[in-house]
């Protein structure tokens, strides 16, 4: 790797914006191809996160631009190319994650992140952590009974303990893996469902039973389930039982009462981990209902064994639009705080003054 920095140039200095020029040189040919991705995509993601202009030139990677800039695009490039020498595949998507990572961990490696692998899928896909946020919540799971994982869509919370579960099914850990959810309509009535009780709850379970198909071989998962290894049912089949040698899921937790997850909690049995999945900011319960998510959290915050794990729009690891999409959202809801806020603030303040002049009045008389 040959650095064409301008003379007196500091890349370390975030002030610096004297422009340089560097050279990045990849002698594999496979892994040059892979760094740059289809249409060079890799590249214009690592262009667009840097703000620098990349080139090519034979097996050389040529980058513009601000010195500080060029240097961390130097140190992204030297990370993915340990990353695809380990095995991992990059796309865009990937290499604008590891941008911002990096960039907002300094002194972080992303080997130390993405080597962390928890399960080969069926497809023979790694799955492992995509960031620090799902690298500190499989680092939870492991080293608590109860993990609560909290944020937007997309950030990976249920599939990241789908994989743990059976995981740990595999290696003997658990006995079996009971995944649940609250059969809550998501804003929309569903109307009549023909069929028996399983047939009806089935379509708020199919998300779960789709990431358990990405990551067993179907046959095999349908095998599990037959015979009890694996169970997936809704929230009120949990009632009056004690869960013993279980890796116990439950997602979409926001649209619990209180009384739901206080039911729920209270079913771990012996040797059983618990992993409760939500949003806080989309729940389908009545309106003036409080989640059963968001008093877990206030009430049991803190505990010994228990662990919150918070992600947010930087941690979403599908399209790069649903993580502006969920950031949109959330720059509308604080607007709407603040604005509540300033309007009790004002209220506040006129009934201030309100009794302050019935004082003077009275004083008066």
């Amino acid at each position: 790797m040959a650095n064409g920095q301008e003379r007196g140039a500091d890349p370390n200095k975030k002030s610096n914006r004297a422009n340089a020029n560097a050279q990045v040189e990849i002698n594999d040919p496979a892994v040059m191809m892979a760094i740059t991705g289809a249409r060079n995509d890799n590249l214009r993601a690592l262009e667009q996160e840097a703000s620098i202009t990349i080139g090519m030139r034979g097996n050389q990677i040529l980058l513009q631009g601000p010195a500080d800039e060029v240097a961390f695009a130097e140190r992204v490039l030297a990370e993915l190319v340990s990353s695809l020498r380990d095995g991992n595949a990059l796309g865009p998507n990937d290499v604008a994650r590891a941008a911002r990572l990096l960039r907002e961990h300094p002194g972080l490696r992303l080997k130390d992140v993405y080597d962390d692998v928890v399960l080969v899928s069926a497809r023979h896909r790694v799955i492992a952590p995509k960031g620090l946020a799902q690298k500190k919540y499989i680092e939870a799971i492991r080293s608590h009974d109860v993990v609560f994982g909290i944020g937007p869509a997309g950030t990976g919370k249920t599939y990241l303990a789908m994989a743990m579960a059976v995981a740990a099914l595999m290696q003997r850990q658990v006995k079996r893996i009971i995944l649940t959810r609250p059969a809550v309509e998501a804003g929309e009535k569903l109307g009549f469902l023909p069929g028996d009780l399983a047939e009806k709850v089935n379509p708020y379970l199919r998300p779960l039973y789709d990431a358990l198909h990405d990551m067993m071989d179907f046959d095999k998962a349908q095998a599990l389930i037959q015979r009890g290894q694996i169970e997936v049912a809704p929230l009120a089949f949990m009632r009056g039982r004690t869960l013993n040698d279980s890796f116990v899921i439950m997602d979409e937790a926001q649209n619990t009462t209180a009384e739901q997850m206080k039911m729920f909690l209270t079913r771990l049995g012996m040797e059983s981990k618990a992993v409760i999945t939500g949003d806080v900011t989309q729940v389908d319960l009545p309106r003036g209902q409080k989640s059963g998510l968001s008093d877990a959290v206030q009430l049991l915050s803190g505990v010994e064994g228990i662990k919150m794990c918070t992600f947010t729009s930087i941690d979403v690891v599908r399209h790069p639009l649903v993580g502006k999409i969920v950031e949109a959202y959330e720059a509308r809801t604080a607007a709407i705080e603040r604005a509540r806020a300033m309007r009790e603030e004002h209220d506040e303040q006129l009934r201030e003054e309100h009794d302050a002049r019935v004082r003077a009045a009275r004083e008066a008389t």
